[in-house]
């Protein structure tokens, strides 16, 4: 591997495009994605995802492609692409496998490149399906042609906290050589470190359980709170008074959204179902997450004792403060409530007006705060929000009418004139 190696990432989402810009202030480093409407946005400075400024990209050396045939030989390939599931919540590997069938075509025997692996997956994907393809499609021999490596990714859309120069990169290497170069790669640009993982297997393990175990928590707090619910018992009163024991964990109820959270535990399941083991803590955990918006849905409509009317929900988006709109519990929020009759409005200062009608069939609507309405409900407590403060956010509310505060942010003053719900 040369001191200074050719990289091209695939997929400039949420995690390849930090990735990118971070490696080209050290490497000669390419970034490729098959969406031509998504390199021509970052090429006018315009990232959707919010998570590299204009600046920042009027200042990187990153070169931009959508056509594989532009990118040049590389020392290392790193394959960003997404990991969902399928209707039936089953791995979905195809993009993986496309951008794996990409890169085989570019491969040159002569660098010995590395192939790296950030997407999520579960054990074994990367050296028991990948690699194979990479034979497959390249005419290549795997170990001796080209290397595998695999380092999961750790973004946190909106946190501009941990950093992918900042947090600790886990690595790992078909070889020890190729665990040197990952290592040596990751290391360059990242003030957090890396961990050496034992295998690529660890290494893909590591990442699946990483947000499994969070699932898994969040649906513990989702299931007490519908039994509190049921008492007529704050959930926010309960932890308010938990959380003074020193090594109680500070998970929060609320809708599990998201490409991580939401869907990493189905791959752990499937695999563990593979190998014929019934994996009852992770899918029960499932099973109460994604319920939760239509018991959220229910226990309003049942506050409002069955009756129903204009319904204006903030935020759609999976979490507050960003536009990332993949698997939004909010959605099925939305549609519960539409089931029960109500008229829904819906108000997103983040979301992409264009996508959310595209992925869920919903119109946001800008001039939404202008009205009143016979049900609000805070689902999303983007900043945005929470600047109008509680009477503007209240005021929407017309008289007789309830405020749903779904993750508990508004002070309890602020509701006394009028109805409201909280978990």
């Amino acid at each position: 591997m040369p001191n200074r190696p050719t990289i091209v990432v695939i997929g400039l989402g949420y995690v390849g495009l930090p990735l990118a810009v971070a490696l080209a202030k050290q490497f000669d480093c390419w970034g490729l994605d098959i969406d031509r409407g998504r390199i021509a946005e970052l090429q006018q400075g315009r990232d959707r995802t919010g998570e590299i400024s204009a600046e920042a990209l009027a200042q990187s050396t990153l070169r931009l492609q959508h056509d594989p045939a532009s990118c040049p030989p590389a020392d290392i390939y790193i394959v960003t692409v997404p990991t969902p599931v399928d209707a039936n919540n089953k791995p979905d590997l195809r993009a993986v496998l496309s951008a794996t069938a990409t890169v085989a075509r570019l491969l040159d025997a002569a660098r010995k490149p590395i192939i790296v692996y950030e997407s999520t997956v579960y054990p074994g994907v990367t050296e028991d399906i990948c690699g194979p393809a990479l034979e497959r499609d390249s005419g290549l021999v795997c170990g001796r042609d080209f290397f595998l490596g695999y380092s999961p990714e750790r973004i946190n859309p909106g946190d501009r906290e941990h950093t992918i120069d900042k947090i600790t990169k886990v690595v790992s290497g078909q070889t020890p050589e190729v665990l040197d170069a990952v290592a040596d790669l990751y290391g360059a640009i990242t003030s957090g470190g890396v961990f050496r993982a034992a295998s690529i297997k660890a290494a893909e393990a590591a990442k699946v359980i990483e947000n499994a175990q969070r699932d898994i928590n969040i649906a513990f707090m989702n299931e007490i709170a519908q039994i509190f619910h049921g008492m007529d018992l704050s959930v926010w009163d309960v932890l308010e008074a938990a959380r003074t024991k020193w090594n109680f964990l500070p998970f929060q109820p609320g809708l599990v959204g998201g490409h991580c959270i939401g869907v990493d535990p189905y791959y752990l399941s499937h695999r563990a179902e593979q190998l014929g083991h019934d994996p009852q803590v992770i899918l029960a955990g499932r099973r109460i997450n994604d319920g939760m918006a239509s018991f959220v849905a229910d226990a309003i409509h049942g506050r409002m004792d069955g009756s129903t009317g204009n319904a204006l929900v903030l935020g759609i988006t999976f979490k507050e403060d960003v536009p990332d709109l993949r698997n939004s519990k909010v959605a099925d929020l939305i549609g519960r409530l539409t089931g029960l009759g109500h008229s829904v409005t819906v108000h997103d200062p983040h979301a992409d007006a264009a996508e959310a009608t595209h992925e869920y069939g919903v119109e946001l609507d800008p001039d939404a705060l202008t009205k009143r309405y016979d049900l609000v409900v805070l689902a999303v407590p983007h900043r945005a929000y929470r600047d109008l403060g509680p009477d503007r956010l209240v005021g929407l509310v017309a008289e007789g009418g309830l405020f749903a505060d779904l993750k508990g942010v508004l002070p309890r003053a602020a509701l006394t004139s009028v109805r409201s719900w909280s978990l």
